[in-house]
């Protein structure tokens, strides 16, 4: 299938880095209005997007860029994209469908039932491929790798207000069971969940 082209990411907003940190907060209750394909885009090239050459939004040590980020996108979440799992593609601001229907149920089962992950129109999970960095830091590497998946914690906070969505920080889930819903292979370890949609 071929990959969803995402449109091109805005470098600038109305709403001031400063302002968005003051008003930022976290958000358990979501609206079922869907995003648009520019919002979700937005937020992704928050997340890992390629900001010169292969530099991304947020930094990584020695370049190595571990965290690879999938996308639950419920039924009629998103205008104009089906529902399902998807898999973000910095290099290409891409989509590529991994798997068709709405798995948000299953992955709130995963995250101790946590119901907003069923409601929110979106779930984005962080993952790590740890080896990247290792190899490179031995142990040391993990801790930039988390390290690493705070500043996109950070940065779909921010970003998210500034389309005027709201997010939350999910660190409370079985890893064997996101990994399942996901379809991920055994180097691939999930860090963090975030639910995206605009406040109820």
């Amino acid at each position: 299938m071929n990959p969803v082209l995402l449109p091109p990411p805005a470098t600038s907003g109305t709403l001031s880095v400063e302002a968005a940190i003051s008003r930022r907060r976290s958000l358990r209750r979501y609206s079922p209005q869907p995003l648009t394909l520019a919002q979700l885009g937005q937020v992704l090239w928050a997340c890992q997007g390629l900001t010169g050459g292969r530099r991304r939004a947020v930094p990584s040590a020695g370049a190595t860029y571990p965290l690879e980020l999938y996308v639950l996108v419920g039924k009629d979440g998103v205008e104009g994209l089906g529902e399902g799992i998807y898999h973000y593609s910095p290099e290409g601001h891409a989509l590529e469908l991994l798997a068709s229907g709405d798995k948000r149920a299953e992955l709130a089962a995963a995250a101790l039932n946590e119901r907003f992950l069923r409601e929110a129109p979106v779930d984005l999970v962080v993952c790590a491929i740890y080896e990247r960095t290792t190899e490179y830091y031995g142990e040391r590497g993990e801790r930039y790798v988390h390290f690493e998946v705070g500043h996109i914690g950070q940065n779909v906070h921010l970003q998210a207000l500034a389309l005027g969505l709201g997010t939350v920080m999910v660190g409370a889930f079985e890893d064997e069971e996101v990994s399942r819903v996901l379809g991920l292979e055994k180097a691939t370890r999930p860090l963090y969940i975030m639910p995206l949609g605009r406040p109820r």
